[in-house]
């Protein structure tokens, strides 16, 4: 039996339970057991147990609380009102015995789900769930199956909307029969059966035990409290009544009025007889079942019946006379249940074609919310303490496309033939077959599209509600209590970044994302229309000053200069001159010492903390950890808090008199004016540098909304927009199968009828499967990656860009930003670049190229910036660049940057490699070089052409598009100081000899393991390593051939310092490579001829050309001579190993024909289409010359006694003496020793100077000091 690796958890909730009707079922009593359950996005599960008695059969608690102590394993995260669980294994801790019992399950996902009973001995782990023991049963309506130890076929798939499926004898679905689940239950004693569930990851389900209207009901099983529900509709009808009627003053008569004109005039017989009703119905309001089967109904169906403008009428009607007759208590948990039930309907509603459902909860969303007095109380207490508001925000895909309707809004289905990252513009190589459903698939789209943003305005209307300012006559405006409850919204899913349970899942994150920019975008603009001298929101940015002066609290959320209580000791002389702000040292001391006492809390204090326990679809309400609720939130407000901060607005010096201590005030302590300021005070911009403008860009609220906003971005939003990519990579996928099916089906004999009837099959299936994908990625374009959502985002970028510009003005305050704003510039612009193609093209942005080079701009000035200290941004930086100039587009924007900023990168990439991250410089050297080098003008290596690459939009997939303007600065840079080009080619050396030493060690493991008679497995990460090895050896090699043929007086200027030592040294490693690669059957050719995975990227080709393009630039050079003579004095020289890249395995007579390559042999004139005649004929002539060199030499050449050669290298005669200790060695050891290295080779003694030596003492001379 195949089984899933599920998570085990337990659940809480109200348990419901009936008593009597008809025997389910014809096994006898006792003996069947059933679920009936709906098939909706969300499904509706009703399970049901039917065991004999006669009695009542309840044991247990009144309210069912589902065991999460023990007999499971797993994380679950659970929700008390909704009754809602993620992820995990459940069981209830009330009990049945004879009776008849059901439950209802919303099941808001598609995913591995377990869903039955099970009796206490029961016990679960990650490896079995409900249903996989002896006394557990289940269902899986995504398998289809039935559980109980085995498991069977049963029931139907969870498909279309509106589908009932039912299992059990008697049972109906849709009225139609599905069978018997299960017979001969057990019974007996002990035998009491509990309500159990097992998920799957990230599967998430909500039950009701009957505290609230099934929505399926099932005969007297679903019997709802019926007293209650009688009078509540009564007292209701007698409600609306008394609204559609008045009392005529003339006639003295009652008159019927529409409920929507009707006002509230003061009559005693009015008030009399509402508070007669109240007395009676406001009890009834306080409970969950009668909220929504009563109120919910009659307000939903004011909201369907009338306008939008009669139906706000009526509910503000409604509002008002709650408030009025209701005690505080009772309308307080009358509104919340009314939202409750309201978000649980929005989220559980099924997706039908116009939206109709969710359209009408958020009109009734928008009405409630659009009463002042019930407003303020739901921000301050409910939407976001106890629900998870945020749902009403996203819009949920269906799990079918039939559910959605999506078959008659895009009756064409389309796909492209080949990728869109290959293709390019769409429209381009299609065929007028292609473009007619091409064009009949968009019109569908722009239908689905129109739709969805009739939901879409809706939501932003209750943002809009949310953050207004205006309504300050009972209290705070909302905004501000917005503001207070967002922050603690953002401190939540901050502090849970790298953790399972997230509280907002991500694609709620998105949703939420873009409502509050286009709200935001909206009042921003507003107060523009009404303040002249304000910004417009396409200006919008952070002013710095609120990064340091403690206004916003940002938790624990690291700063680019590394933590705030650092900052602030370090920096705090720099606050007092560039922004007036002075910290006394005293309280700086005590916050310091505050933070070490919270990082020392004990374990049982730490364990004592309230868990947090949520469930995956963000809705669901939990009792709030004491920690949250404090004062201060986190440790960078408890600092804030204690810090004394002195601040004066003029931009003058400042007297001792004159310095006033205030102190920041936690997030529910600040007022309107401690945000937006007032006459004497700036609010959130307190502390303005001097390079900051005086007037305002506009509402200081606004700012901090839109520093949420970019906060939210960082924290799931950009990781969620790639996972949706996934939607269009199967697209891609299953149309290249489609394809290569039709291909050979073309190819196919027409006799081989079976070959033929399995290709049509695929065919078929894959046909299917894209008509699917096809619409739904319409669905995913309409709610992701439309164009309103790139502007969006391209929105966000600009913000980002702007604001890292004004820090940056503020010199060292630059360190108080926090990272994310980095983070999010750097990933916003590679989702608009990578997420949102082909339909919608970044090129097309208003302002493109200047974005392109504002960023641009800031990569290069920030990649090396050392007011940045943090090694993960500082990569992400490092990254960013090497991405960027790996494409045409973003490469010419680095080249618009101003010259100052272009040769400050350079010389930053031209540091020394050590003690820094040196790889990913050495690769955007590398991308600036190739497309110039010696036979390197390839996109993917020889090779690999006949393999599929993973990614083609890989940057390293893309084609060369070398920098001539960046090459001149690195030249200019490596001529014009004596110290530059000697420490950046010998680190270059060294680690050249350091990647290849590590690459010829690995392949020797490897080639060991693989001569082993017993069977054994390599190490993928091993292998992982050591193509890593291979690849930077080669392009360590590249910037060789780029400094050589930029520059090559720096090693063949032999005036110039330690040019004729760097020159040897490359020589020495020129030669090791070509001897290690080019001889035959050696160690290197085994290990290619192997082609193990993972060592794709090794072979001759790469490095083998990129050593031919240092030798011919050195020996093509203007000074040939030296760099001859070098060469051939080096020991390793071999020239076998010269000849071996033209496939020669012996240098040619002098005055002969170089005869015909071997083709078994490598040879660079096999490789014709990447190497032109010109760079064949210079290797010819080099080895011409090399060969007429070498033989000159050997005749040259003098014997030389064993005990004058080198005791270092052993290859050069003794040359030099060390200084005090008296040791020797020729001088191009001991030069390249003290490259990196003051002390003697030998005795470890400080050298004090170098002298020469020869034979006869008397001969020596003081040449050189190294002291």
């Amino acid at each position: 039996m195949w089984k899933m690796r599920m998570r085990r958890v337990r659940v809480c909730g109200s348990f419901w339970y009936g008593i009597g009707g008809a025997r389910l079922g014809s096994g006898g009593p006792g003996r069947a057991f059933g679920a009936f359950c709906q098939a909706l996005c969300p499904a509706q599960l009703h399970i049901y147990l039917s065991l004999s008695g006669q009695a009542e059969g309840r044991l247990g608690p009144s309210t069912v609380v589902l065991d999460h102590t023990g007999g499971f394993e797993g994380l679950l995260l659970v929700d008390d009102d909704l009754l809602g669980v993620s992820e995990g294994n459940a069981r209830g801790l009330t009990w049945l015995i004879p009776g008849k019992w059901l439950y209802e399950v919303l099941i808001s996902s598609q995913g591995l789900m377990q869903i039955g009973w099970c009796t206490i001995s029961c016990r679960f782990n990650q490896e079995e769930g409900v249903g996989d023991t002896h006394n557990s049963y289940a269902y899986d309506g995504n398998r289809v199956r039935k559980w109980n130890v085995t498991t069977t076929n049963y029931g139907k798939v969870r498909a279309e909307t509106g589908e009932i499926i039912g299992h059990g004898v008697g049972g109906k679905g849709n009225g139609v029969s599905l069978g018997t689940a299960f017979e001969n239950l057990s019974r007996g004693l002990g035998m009491a059966y509990f309500p159990a569930i097992s998920l799957s990851f990230k599967e998430s389900v909500a039950f009701n035990f009957g505290s609230r209207p099934l929505r399926y009901p099932f005969g007297k099983k679903s019997d709802p409290p019926r007293a209650d529900l009688v009078r509540a509709q009564k007292l209701l009808g007698c409600f609306r009544a008394v609204l559609s009627v008045e009392l005529d003053p003339v006639e003295g008569r009652l008159v019927e009025k529409d409920s929507s004109e009707w006002q509230l005039q003061g009559q005693p017989t009015v008030l009399l007889t509402l508070a007669h009703i109240f007395h009676r119905f406001a009890p009834l309001l306080r409970k969950v079942y009668l909220v929504e089967a009563v109120l919910v109904s009659f307000l939903r169906g004011v909201v369907e019946a009338g306008t939008p403008a009669q139906a706000q009428s009526v509910v503000r009607q409604v509002l008002d006379l709650l408030w009025l007759f209701m005690e505080d208590y009772e309308v307080q948990d009358c509104l919340k249940q009314l939202m409750m039930s309201l978000l649980r309907l929005y989220r559980f509603s099924p997706i039908v074609p116009d939206l109709g459902l969710q359209t009408h909860y958020l009109r009734l969303t928008i009405a409630i919310l659009r009463h002042e007095k019930s407003r303020k109380f739901l921000l301050s207490n409910v939407l976001f303490d106890v629900l998870r508001s945020v749902v009403f925000f996203y819009i949920k895909s269906p799990l079918r496309v039939e559910e959605a309707g999506l078959q008659e809004l895009i009756p064409t289905t389309w796909w492209p033939r080949r990728s869109s990252r290959e293709v390019g513009p769409l429209g381009r190589d299609e065929t007028a077959e292609e473009r007619v459903r091409r064009r009949a698939y968009e019109r569908g789209c722009q239908r689905l599209k129109k739709r969805i943003e009739v939901v879409e305005e809706l939501q932003v209307q209750i943002l809009k509600l949310l953050l207004n300012n205006k309504d300050d006559n009972g209290g705070e405006a909302s905004r501000y209590i917005f503001l207070t409850k967002f922050r603690k919204f953002l401190q939540e899913n901050a502090s849970g970044r790298g953790n399972m349970p997230v509280l907002c899942p991500p694609e709620y994150m998105v949703c939420f994302l873009h409502r509050l920019i286009s709200a935001l975008r909206y009042y921003w603009d507003e107060y523009k229309a009404s303040n002249p001298r304000a910004s417009f929101s396409e200006e919008a940015y952070i002013p710095p000053q609120i990064f340091y002066n403690g206004k916003v609290d940002y938790f624990d959320l690291q700063r680019l200069g590394g933590l705030l209580s650092h900052l602030r000791k370090t920096l705090k002389d720099d606050l007092a001159s560039k922004a007036n702000i002075l910290i006394d040292p005293l309280e700086l001391q005590a916050a310091t010492m505050d933070d070490l006492d919270e990082d020392e809390e004990p374990a049982p204090a730490a364990a004592q903390r309230p868990t947090q326990a949520l469930a995956m679809g963000g809705v669901l309400p939990l009792p709030r950890p004491s920690w949250l609720s404090s004062p201060t939130l986190g440790r960078a407000n408890r600092f804030l808090s204690t810090a004394a901060v002195s601040l004066m607005t003029p931009r003058r010096p400042l007297s001792t008199s004159e310095k006033v201590k205030v102190r920041t005030l936690s997030a529910e302590q600040r007022t309107r004016e401690d945000i937006e300021g007032s006459h004497w005070n700036e609010g959130l911009l307190l502390g303005r540098p001097p390079e900051e403008p005086e007037q305002p860009l506009t509402e200081n609220s606004l700012l901090e909304v839109l520093d949420g906003a970019v906060m939210m971005y960082s924290l799931s939003v950009h990781q969620q927009l790639g996972k949706m990519v996934g939607v269009s990579d199967d697209v891609n996928e299953y149309a290249m199968a489609l394809r290569d099916t039709e291909d050979k089906l073309r190819r196919c004999p027409k006799r081989r009828k079976d070959i033929l009837a399995e290709l049509t099959k695929s065919q078929k299936v894959f046909s299917e499967k894209l008509d699917h994908l096809s619409r739904r990625l319409a669905w995913v374009h309409a709610t992701v990656y439309s164009q309103e959502k790139m502007l969006d985002l391209y929105w966000l970028l600009r913000v980002c860009l702007r604001t890292i510009e004004h820090g940056d003005r503020t010199g060292s305050l630059f360190a108080f930003m926090p990272e994310f704003y980095v983070s999010v510039a750097i990933n916003s612009y590679s989702a608009l670049k990578n997420y949102f193609g082909p339909v919608h093209s970044m090129e097309e942005l208003p302002g493109y190229e200047e974005t392109l080079t504002r960023l641009a701009a800031i990569l290069a000035k920030h990649f090396a910036d050392t007011r940045i200290v943090g090694t993960d941004i500082r990569d992400s930086l490092m990254q960013a660049l090497a991405s960027y100039v790996c494409y045409p587009h973003s490469l010419r924007a680095v080249e618009r940057i101003p010259e100052e900023q272009r040769v400050a990168m350079v010389r930053s990439l031209l540091a020394p490699y050590e003690q820094r991250p040196w790889a990913q410089t050495n690769w955007i050297l590398v991308r600036l070089w190739r497309g110039c080098g010696f036979g390197y003008r390839y996109t993917r290596l020889p090779h690999l052409l006949k393999t599929k690459p993973e990614d083609a939009n890989l940057p390293s997939l893309q084609k060369p598009c070398p920098s001539t303007l960046l090459q001149q600065h690195m030249a200019e840079l490596l001529r014009e100081g004596p110290d530059v080009a000697p420490s950046f080619l010998n680190s270059v050396l060294n680690q050249l000899n350091w990647a290849f030493s590590e690459f010829i060690g690995m392949i020797q493991e490897i080639q060991q393991a693989a001569e082993r008679l017993e069977r054994n497995f390599v190490d993928s990460r091993q292998l992982k390593v050591c193509a890593t090895c291979f690849d930077l050896s080669v392009s360590l090699l590249r910037v060789l051939e780029m400094t050589v043929t930029l520059v090559p007086e720096i090693l063949l200027d032999w005036t110039r310092p330690a040019s004729e030592m760097l020159l040897r040294r490359l020589a020495q490693l020129l030669n090791q490579v070509l001897n290690r690669v080019t001889a035959e059957r050696n160690l290197f050719d085994r290990v290619v001829t192997l082609r193990l995975p993972g060592l794709e990227s090794v072979d001759h080709y790469p490095i083998l050309v990129a050593v031919t393009g240092i030798l011919v630039r050195l020996l093509d050079s203007w000074i040939q001579g030296r760099a001859t003579s070098v060469l051939l004095a080096d020991p390793c020289f071999q020239l076998r190993s010269v000849c071996h890249l033209l496939g020669q395995p012996e240098p040619p007579a002098p005055g002969t024909a170089l005869p015909a390559p071997d083709r078994k042999r490598f040879s660079l004139q096999s490789y014709t289409d990447y190497i032109s005649t010109e760079e064949l004929a210079q290797v010819e002539q080099m080895l011409a010359h090399l060969t007429s060199a070498s033989a000159q030499a050997a005749a040259a050449s003098l014997p030389t006694s064993e005990e004058d050669l080198c005791p270092i290298c052993y290859a050069h005669p003794i040359s030099a003496v060390f200084q005090p200790c008296g040791h020797k060695s020729c001088k191009a050891c001991i030069n390249q020793h003290l490259m990196n290295n003051k002390d003697c080779f030998f005795c470890k003694a400080t050298i004090v100077s170098v002298e020469d030596w020869e034979k006869a003492a008397s001969a020596s001379t003081t040449t050189s000091s190294a002291a």
